[in-house]
């Protein structure tokens, strides 16, 4: 609740407001947190819960009505709630183990009517399922921009933090470094870096220098493998352009659904981490994680709210834009079912 004390509340004191913001806003992320997707269920379930919510709050006039709510999520300060959110997901997550993905996904129906359809940047901490921030960028080109705005806002030390292709650029690079952090890329925007690591990986292809991983899995008519290889990244990759980078990494993956054809990918990537090949492999599964789940999560855009309410499966999206997270994104795995992987 100390966090989200740093939000202000846009309503007016004369107007004789009946709930405390900060109490309204505490229900409403529990009510997220319970699986509550719409404006509805958050009223139904704060109603339902009543008894129980009054153990840890006063709730002097009773539950928010519906059009309460509706009317705060409306008015909120998107950007002061992202701020008060990180700070609580920081809290509860305490120190992160394992890796940050960053990915930008196109919201699909937010560019309905004429309009410019929304570009969010997400940081995913793979192992706890949970997005830790986004940033809302004009198109798919303004990510290289938004990435160290989102780095800039995370505690990422010790961690490695995976970025795809377009992430690929040495000022990133730095910065991740620079935070204590290890980065991994994936090679396609920097052709010079990728014909080198290219042709590392064919001169020792029958080297025993070279580590490889490699799992399958079959699952509900899906075959999925990958391999894994890494090398050192010493004598390929320009240490001015690329400091402390120490792996090259290629990875190997098909996939296979019933009887239609296999999908074969090829991606090769940099790390200022020695890492394993097991350990790339795991690393690259927990980017497909960030890659997969939140467009799930975006499938249903409903327009209607002025500022939105992203919960963990629906959004609404307004004329301004702008959004705001009022609970963290889960993975599947998270929700106790099986990955696809």
């Amino acid at each position: 609740m100390c966090c989200l004390r740093e939000v202000d509340d846009p309503r007016k004191p004369s107007n004789g407001t009946l709930h405390d913001f900060v109490e309204i806003l505490v229900i409403a992320m529990a009510a997220v947190l319970s699986d509550c997707d719409t404006v509805e269920d958050i009223a139904y379930w704060a109603h339902k819960k009543e008894d129980w919510l009054r153990q840890f709050l006063p709730i002097k006039n009773g539950v928010p009505s519906e059009k309460t709510f509706l009317r705060i999520f409306r008015a909120l300060d998107p950007k002061q709630f992202e701020v008060a959110f990180r700070r609580w997901v920081a809290e509860v997550v305490g120190a992160l183990h394992g890796g940050i993905a960053v990915d930008g996904k196109t919201v699909r129906g937010s560019g309905s009517g004429g309009e410019t359809a929304i570009h969010m940047v997400s940081a995913f901490a793979t192992e706890l399922g949970v997005v830790l921030g986004q940033e809302k960028v004009a198109a798919k080109s303004n990510e290289i921009t938004a990435i160290p705005e989102l780095l800039q806002a995370l505690q990422i030390k010790g961690l490695l933090v995976t970025i795809d292709a377009m992430g690929c650029q040495r000022n990133i690079a730095r910065q991740i470094t620079d935070q204590g952090a290890a980065p991994a890329r994936g090679q396609g925007n920097q052709p010079a870096l990728l014909e080198a690591i290219q042709t590392d990986f064919i001169d020792q292809s029958q080297s025993p220098v070279v580590d490889r991983h490699r799992q399958a899995h079959k699952s509900r008519g899906r075959i999925v493998g990958q391999i894994a290889s890494v090398l050192p990244a010493e004598g390929t990759v320009d240490v001015a352009d690329w400091p402390k980078c120490k792996t090259i990494g290629l990875v190997d993956s098909l996939r296979k659904v019933g009887d239609d054809e296999s999908n074969f990918e090829r991606r090769y990537y940099i790390s200022s981490r020695e890492l394993t090949a097991e350990q790339l492999a795991v690393a690259v599964r927990g980017h497909w994680a960030v890659e997969s789940v939140p467009q799930a999560h975006r499938k249903e855009v409903r327009n209607g709210l002025t500022n939105c309410v992203e919960a963990t499966r629906k959004m609404r999206v307004g004329p301004s834009g702008s959004a705001f997270r009022s609970g963290p994104q889960t993975t599947p795995s998270c929700c106790g079912q099986e990955p696809w992987w």
